[in-house]
């Protein structure tokens, strides 16, 4: 029994101290590399310090969606109220009405703005001069760094029904003047195009980078088996580009109902709130205007919780039909 006691002990393993000096090398091992690597850390705290104060610290703020906020108390003067504000919000027929045209004009962008950049793309791709392309390539830029009070009043103008130039044609032709920024059944249109025509030239640059990334000796092969520009755009671009394509749809996704308050406050008048007012434009109107900040709120974080959802939805729909995902 003894000699049994006596091999079980020896074949006991060692205490775990010896392993500390491991670890100890492991540590050190990290900080080298953190002290040797400190220049790139360096290049993301920016961007992690903005994330920290601008995205997440203003998130401790959306407590006053459960309370009734006043700003002579604070937040934590302010009593606690529940769910009241989200219920007064499904209450309201007013807040379905902009919940609607918010998604109405989201799907519109989504459907017809999407595209447009990567069409625009393989065209831009297709021109062979290189003087050509960097020219229509920085015209086609060049909207996007224009605000949107400068895109509004081009708009405004250009639509006017006294002296615009869409309707100077129109009384070429014959037909009477339209007054579109002041009818309903317009100004979701305006909305979608004047987006694309500020956003699409923009949009290519990611394209044009991954269609620069595609193995030319794919195009030399399909010229051999003799397959024309639109069977190596079906067969051989848009397959590169999907990974590419499906990563900027999720994020499109996600931001759905972010459609920009400068976009749509600077064309909105009295005569198209039924069909063009948004969250965003609601939001202004009734929390800063109003004074309503805890019902407001409620409405902002229900906007979040309902662009969450999409994107994880199309982001589990897309890892299981293409194998695409986020994450």
């Amino acid at each position: 029994m003894k000699s049994i006691a006596g091999l079980t002990e020896t074949n006991l393993p060692e205490p775990a101290a010896d392993s500390s000096p491991d670890q100890k090398r492991i540590k050190v091992q990290k900080k080298s590399y953190l002290w040797k690597h400190w220049e790139i850390y360096t290049m993301v705290l920016p961007g992690l310090l903005f994330f920290i104060i601008f995205k997440y610290v203003p998130l401790l703020g959306t407590v006053i969606a459960f309370q009734d906020y006043n700003v002579f108390n604070g937040v934590t003067g302010s009593p606690f109220v529940g769910l009241k504000h989200f219920s007064n919000l499904f209450a309201y027929p007013e807040f379905y009405q902009v919940f609607k045209n918010t998604m109405l004009i989201s799907v519109y962008q989504l459907v017809f703005g999407f595209p447009a950049p990567l069409l625009l793309a393989l065209l831009l791709n297709e021109v062979g001069r290189t003087f050509f392309k960097r020219t229509f390539q920085t015209l086609l830029y060049l909207p996007h760094f224009l605000s949107w009070v400068i895109v509004g009043g081009l708009v405004i103008n250009i639509l006017s029904p006294s002296s615009g130039l869409v309707n100077e044609l129109l009384k070429l032709l014959g037909i009477e003047p339209i007054f579109f920024l002041q009818e309903t059944s317009w100004f979701r249109s305006i909305i979608v195009m004047s987006g694309m025509w500020k956003e699409v030239g923009w949009g290519t640059i990611i394209y044009l980078a991954a269609l620069a990334g595609i193995n030319p000796e794919l195009y030399e092969s399909a010229d051999v088996d003799g397959a024309g520009k639109l069977r190596q755009v079906i067969s051989i671009t848009l397959p590169s580009l999907l990974p590419t394509i499906m990563v900027l749809m999720l994020l499109r996704i996600g931001s759905m109902l972010d459609l920009g308050f400068e976009h749509i406050y600077m064309l909105l008048n009295p005569l198209v709130t039924e069909t063009g007012e948004i969250m965003d434009t609601y939001i202004y109107r009734i929390g800063l205007l109003g004074g309503q900040y805890s019902y407001t709120t409620a409405v902002g974080l229900f906007k979040s919780v309902i662009g969450l959802v999409l994107v994880m939805g199309a982001n589990q729909l897309s890892k299981k039909t293409t194998g695409n995902s986020l994450y």
